[in-house]
This record gives C-alpha cells, structure tokens and sequence, in this order.
C-alpha cells in the first residue's frame, strides 16, 4: 500500500532532495515520490514521510541519504543511444583532439560520462575508442560518474539483458559480449578501460575532481533540473573541461538561454558544445 504524503510534507521533501541533488521534483510529480518512497518508509518502520526526513536531515549516516538517491533516480538508457552523436565523436571530435593534444605534447585523451547510471554510455564510449585504430599508442582515460551507488554497482559487473544492447551494431556485439542466454557479459579489455566513482553534478568540492576533460557527456540529464540548478551544472562542466574541449548534451536539450560559456558548433547536423 502507497503512503500518502501531505501537500506541506511534499514540498519540504522535494525542497530537500532539490538542496541534496538539484533535482526538482514538481507539484504534478507528488505521486512519483510517493510510490517511490513509501515502501522505504514501511521498511525502516517509520510512521511517515515527516519522519523519513527527519532522519535524512539529522543521522549522522550517509548511507540513508545515497539510498535516497537511488530511489529517485531514474536509470534508463541503453548502448548507442543517439547513436548520430557517437558518430560525430568518432569521426570527426577524436581525430581533432589527437592532433591538438600532439602540438601541446600530450599523448592522452580524457573522457567524462557524467551521468554515466548504469555504464551504457561510458563503455559506449570505450568501444568506439578500441575501435579507433588513431588512438594506438595514446593513454586512453574515460571517467564515468552518477550520483547513485546502485546504479554504479550495477555499471561496474557489466552485465545486461537484451533490452539494454539491441542498438549494438553486430560486429562490436559479437567482439565485445558473450551471451549467456540473452545476459549479455561485457569483456574485460572494455571493462577495464573505465573508472567509475560517485559525483553529484550540482557539488562543486565532488566535481572538482573531474579537470582538463577532452569531452563531456552529459546527456538526457539537465531535464530533471530546475533553470537554477542547470546553470550550476553547467558552469561545473565548464570548469572541467580543457579550454576548446567539448561537451555533448542529449539532442532534445539546449543550452540556449542558459549559457554563453559554450560554443554551438554543428557537425553532420549534430550540435556539440565548444568551451570557448
């Protein structure tokens, strides 16, 4: 059975949770956090959601609030997801940041998956890499963060059902899985090319430890935040990115009247962000 929470409970609650993650949880999505939260509730025992937060807001145990964030969190995504923008980072962002990062005497590439949820993107990313011949001889980091442990426990096995992989192209599907009756195991030589750490995006002393970015990914992640808190997410983006370096939103967001920060260059009729 769902609890109910009280119009005046909701808010202090949303109001919380937009403080903690910079999510913003509006008035029509009332029910999403109770069917969310209620069951959390019956599991500690606790009389209600005024009693939830209560204990979010004053245990000294983090652990309670990381459990928060798993429960709000929305983890969908697949391998090859805007697949047109994959293209674009392959073809034509690589082969330019080779020869810029060769005249500053650097032989290494940095990669940030953002919001990386269950590790889709960011071993996207590591396959397109393997697969880019250019890069022989060049150390290859690829970062990958979110701001759900469950999600990155989850990313670290590499393992996924037939949902997750049926935009993989067959030829990396046969060189980089083994399917064991439609669970599909990654390999280790993609595996391995990935780090994976808890970041929350609207944290500054968190993202501080992402700097000098090639390129960032941080895609389908800005719409569950308010203006407010997407400005700060973006401005942290900025800063850990190299000056020209790159960053990929997903195609149906915009950083039109957010930022100027950002450069909006399109390639192949994809828009990728430039640092300026």
């Amino acid at each position: 059975m769902t609890i109910s929470a009280s119009d005046e409970v909701f808010k202090q609650f949303r109001d919380f949770i937009y403080e903690k993650s910079g999510i913003f949880i509006p008035d029509n999505k009332k029910y999403f956090l109770e069917n969310r939260l209620g069951r959390r509730i019956q599991e500690l025992n606790l009389k209600g959601y005024d009693d939830y937060l209560y204990n979010l807001r004053y245990n000294s145990d983090k652990r309670e609030l990381q459990r928060l964030f798993d429960l709000i969190t929305t983890n969908e995504t697949f391998f090859f997801r805007e697949p047109q923008q994959f293209e674009v980072f392959r073809s034509e962002l690589l082969n330019e940041i080779i020869a810029e990062n060769a005249k500053a005497g650097c032989k290494e590439i940095k990669i940030w998956s953002a919001a990386a949820s269950t590790g889709e993107e960011a071993y996207t990313i590591a396959m397109v890499i393997l697969e880019k011949i250019e890069l022989n001889g060049i150390k290859k980091n690829i970062f990958a963060t979110d701001i759900s442990e469950s999600a990155l426990t989850s990313a670290r096995s590499g393992m996924y059902g037939s949902y997750a992989v049926r935009n993989i192209p067959e030829n990396y599907l046969k060189k980089y899985f083994k399917n064991d009756n439609q669970q599909y195991n990654l390999s280790s030589s993609v595996k391995s090319m990935v780090r994976f750490s808890r970041v929350n995006l609207v944290d500054e002393s968190d993202v501080r430890t992402m700097r000098v970015m090639d390129v960032v990914f941080c895609r389908n992640v800005l719409i569950y935040f308010d203006d407010k808190a997407k400005q700060k997410v973006v401005s942290h983006l900025y800063d850990a990115l190299r000056p020209g370096g790159y960053l990929f939103i997903g195609t149906s967001e915009s950083l039109h009247n957010l930022t100027r920060a950002f450069r909006p260059v399109v390639i192949n009729r994809v828009i990728v962000y430039q640092k300026v």
